[in-house]
């Protein structure tokens, strides 16, 4: 069995000018990671935080606790991007392991990026539930190429919310005409961050490397503002190649179009999804 984990960065609010301080982009993605590894895998990314960060944790606190911790993808691109030289190696090293543990237990990635265009409205529910949908299908197509089954954990937002994304996969897992998630086993359900490593890690993916990818590629040059910083260019160099590795992605049976990887929809200057990892 393997576990999808999904989690968003960014933020469905219209951007009114390339100098607004809204976030450019919206991010939804997904990690698959095999079940049999989640133990290894807390137990790896429990040390690294300790390792990495050991001033985060309170004393007399045991090594679990550290879970509750949360390393913010946000932050490690700032200090990335802008830190003194301390701070940037600090957070490169950190980044540098944890693609390290995603490859080491073949992780395999999905998601969905959305450049917005200036003044555009992005529909947040169904923006975030078609995303959902996406990624579910892609992890469909994964786990019938490795005749397993999977479930998936995305990190809660609210009771409505949720309930909406959830029916939505619900109708199409038991619509009339057959299940379109079979392998599958139930409805996506919703954890909190500070209680799943998969979810933490997920952040990781989608804020520390994929929207300061996405701001470097789509964003530089046009929008004017704190999330387009040049020193974004840094984490695109040095990370996108190993983020595309990770990618899974299938031929429709119909069509025989690629889907799945990381998709983008750019509507600030329609260029191709293509260029994130170029």
């Amino acid at each position: 069995m393997h576990i999808c984990y999904i989690d968003e960065a960014g933020c469905t609010g219209v951007l009114p000018s390339a100098t607004s301080p809204i976030q450019p982009a919206f991010i939804v993605a997904g990690i698959a990671l095999p079940e049999s590894s989640i133990r290894q895998i807390t137990t790896e990314f429990l040390k690294l935080k300790q390792l990495f960060f050991p001033g985060l944790m309170l004393p007399g606190s045991q090594f679990l606790d550290a879970v509750l911790i949360e390393i913010k993808g946000a932050e490690l691109r700032k200090s990335i991007a802008v830190g003194n030289r301390k701070e940037k190696r600090h957070a490169i090293g950190f980044l540098d392991k944890i693609l390290d543990l995603l490859e080491s237990h073949d992780t395999r990635f999905f998601g969905r990026v959305w450049i917005k265009g200036i003044g555009d409205l992005l529909k947040g529910t169904a923006v975030y539930t078609f995303s959902v949908q996406d990624i579910c299908m892609s992890f469909q197509s994964f786990l019938s190429s490795i005749n397993e089954t999977g479930v998936v954990i995305a990190d809660s937002r609210n009771k409505p919310k949720n309930s909406i994304v959830a029916h939505s996969i619900f109708t199409l897992k038991h619509r009339a005409v057959g299940d379109a998630f079979e392998r599958i086993v139930e409805m996506p359900t919703f954890g909190h961050s500070d209680n799943h490593v998969g979810l933490q890690l997920a952040d990781l993916v989608c804020s520390a490397f994929l929207f300061p990818m996405a701001m470097h590629v789509f964003c530089a040059g046009q929008i004017q503002s704190i999330h387009v910083r040049p020193g974004y260019h840094t984490i695109h160099s040095r990370y996108a190649a190993r983020i595309k590795a990770r990618q899974y992605r299938y031929q429709d049976p119909i069509n025989q179009r690629w889907r799945g990887g990381i998709t983008v929809s750019d509507a600030l200057s329609k260029q191709p999804g293509s260029r994130l990892f170029k």
